[in-house]
């Protein structure tokens, strides 16, 4: 007779409702994979975590961009604020300097005129002194009177072909790129010359010459009391013309014009005129000045010392 089954000293474990629905529990139960979880706590415990590189400097951009429209913004409403000011002071300052341009300007004129006056007065005063050819002769010498006689007309030129000095040429060494150019130094000898051999009255190119007059260079110019002269240099020197024009020729100045027309081929021509006229030299003011004396003197007369 066969044997009963053998009963079960615990009673069997009742199934779940969802137990044919293992694989579903199982995502839900564990959403996050082994993996993922321990990536993410490497990165966290070296320091990598947080957003990423891309999103992180666009942020950093944003928030530069965002600062420096502050500071633009903040530049020009200080610019707004201080414009009315600025404007204000240029206003102020432009007004000033029109008013010391004008008082500079009236200050000028009054200078000319008072120039004009005093020149008039001088040659009142040299026509009213002495008498017949000592007055004359005074007005001629201070060349404040225009001048017109018998006399020597000298025209000194550059060489047409003029050659570079060397450096053991002395004229090539004083500042002039050309020996043959015409030099201050050298007018200054025939005007010497002319005014030693009897010379009365001397102009060149229609400058009058007193003797305050000077001749210097500027550069490659000749200069006459601060007047640049343009080659030919035509002198005119009034006197007795053949005496005079002997004289000169027979001079050092003279023959030292010749030296320089013989060995650098500047260009010269003397010859005696009947009838030259030269004018008046322009108003010259000399001014000397003198100790101030430790007493009080008025201002004005401080001033005109």
């Amino acid at each position: 007779m066969p044997q009963p089954p053998p009963v079960r000293s615990t009673p069997a474990r009742a199934s779940r409702p969802d137990a044919s629905m293992s694989l579903l529990t199982n995502v839900m139960d564990h959403s996050l994979d082994d993996g993922y979880a321990e990536a993410a706590e490497r990165k966290k415990a070296a320091g990598v975590g947080g957003l990423p590189k891309t999103l992180r400097a666009k942020l950093g951009l944003a928030g530069g961009l965002v600062l420096a429209a502050l500071v633009v913004t903040l530049g020009a409403a200080q610019a707004r604020v201080a414009a009315p000011v600025v404007a204000k002071e240029r206003e102020e300052l432009i007004d000033r300097i029109d008013k010391e341009t004008s008082a500079a300007d009236r200050l000028e004129k009054s200078v000319d005129d008072l120039r004009d006056d005093v020149e008039q007065r001088q040659r009142e005063a040299l026509r009213q002194s002495g008498g017949g050819d000592p007055k004359d002769l005074v007005g001629i010498l201070a060349g404040a009177v225009e001048v017109h006689g018998p006399g020597v007309r000298l025209v000194v030129n550059d060489a047409k072909e003029a050659s570079s000095g060397g450096d053991a040429d002395p004229r090539g060494t004083s500042g002039f790129s050309d020996t043959g150019r015409v030099r201050d130094r050298d007018m200054q000898r025939v005007v010497n010359g002319l005014w030693e051999s009897g010379a009365e009255a001397v102009s060149i190119n229609g400058q009058r010459l007193t003797a305050l007059s000077a001749i210097r260079a500027a550069g490659d110019a000749i200069l006459v009391d601060n007047k640049p002269l343009v080659p030919p240099y035509t002198v005119l020197a009034v006197g007795d013309g053949d005496t005079l024009s002997a004289r000169f020729q027979d001079s050092a100045d003279g023959l030292y014009l010749d030296a320089l027309e013989e060995n650098y081929g500047i260009r010269t021509g003397i010859s005696v005129q009947r009838g030259l006229r030269l004018p008046a030299a322009p108003s010259v003011m000399v001014r000397t000045a003198r100790p101030s004396s430790e007493t009080a003197q008025p201002e004005t007369e401080k001033g005109t010392s």
